[in-house]
Parts: structure tokens; sequence; C-alpha cells
């Protein structure tokens, strides 16, 4: 499985608090159970991100358990471990689901046109993103041609791209065994 530093985490987490707080969630007018409150929060801050990482995951058709792992330790690590598994796992089959309705290409537009308006959530989606292609310890054509999507689509230039990179493969050189 990969491992992404402390400092990685602290500093994606860092960048994502820099930022502000996501806009407030418009829950409807019927009341909501305090779960149901709290997942709709967990998505309005960790949905489009989420989205982002199961489209690196499914990228190749196969899903590794390391790649699961990698997200959920990834989501708990930027959420300070307030985010519970169940609500990841939903956020997940959210994802999946509007994969299977609208089309792998639509979804990766839609979220690549709402993370490119907020540069710092633009990196840490590519940050992890780029974690889950190394998670199996190959990257397949398919997993790096998105990530080269994710780079364009999110205006990250070539040298930052490299730059980012470079982090996760730094951390991968000083994982402990």
């Amino acid at each position: 499985m990969i491992w992404l530093s402390n400092s990685t985490i602290a500093r994606l987490r860092d960048q994502l608090r820099a930022t502000g707080q996501r806009p407030s969630v418009a829950l409807g007018e019927a009341p909501l159970s305090p779960e149901a409150a709290e997942l709709a929060s967990a998505k309005a801050e960790y949905g489009c991100i989420s989205e982002a990482m199961y489209l690196m995951m499914s990228a190749d058709g196969k899903i590794s358990r390391e790649e699961r792992e990698v997200l959920k330790g990834a989501l708990k690590n930027l959420s300070g471990d307030s985010i519970r598994s169940v609500y990841i796992e939903a956020m997940l089959d959210d994802a999946a689901k509007a994969v299977a309705e609208q089309g792998r290409d639509a979804r990766l537009q839609d979220v690549l046109g709402t993370l490119h308006e907020d540069k710092a959530r633009a990196e840490v989606a590519f940050v992890l993103a780029a974690a889950i292609a190394f998670a199996d310890n190959a990257i397949a054509d398919e997993e790096n041609e998105t990530l080269n999507m994710f780079a364009e689509g999110l205006g990250i230039d070539e040298g930052r791209a490299n730059e980012l990179l470079d982090t996760v493969e730094a951390d991968l050189a000083e994982r402990p065994d």
C-alpha cells in the first residue's frame, strides 16, 4: 500500500483549510437526521475530491483493495479523522453510480470543472489521484492518461504537476517497510 508522510498529509490538510470553509449546505425543507446532515456536510467538503480519487481508481477498469485503502486513509487524514468510514463508502457508491448513469467522461469533466475553480483543492485532488495511481505499485496507461487529463483540466502546468508528483514519489522512497 502507498504511504504518504504525515508532513504531506498535513500540508494537504492545511492547504484545504487555508481556502476557508466550504459554502453552507442547503439541505432542503424536510428535517434530516443528524446522520443525513453529517453525510451531506461530508459530501460538500470532500465529495469532489473523493470522486476525483474514484475516477483515478477506476481508470484501469479495476479497483484494488490498496487503492480503496489509500482513498479511505487520505479522506480520514484530511478530515482530521472526523469523517466516518460509512460516509466514505457512501461517497464511493455515489461516484460509482454517477459514472454508471452519466458516463466516465461526463463525470470527469464535471469534477475537473468544479475543482478548477479552487486551486488549492485542485492540487490536493491531483496529489491524491497520483497516490491512488501509485497505490498498487504499477501505473497503468489509463491511469497515466487520467493523471494528464487531471493536470490539464485542473489548470496545473507541467512544471507544477511534476513538482507535485515528485512529492508523492519522495514519500514512496521514505515509507517504512
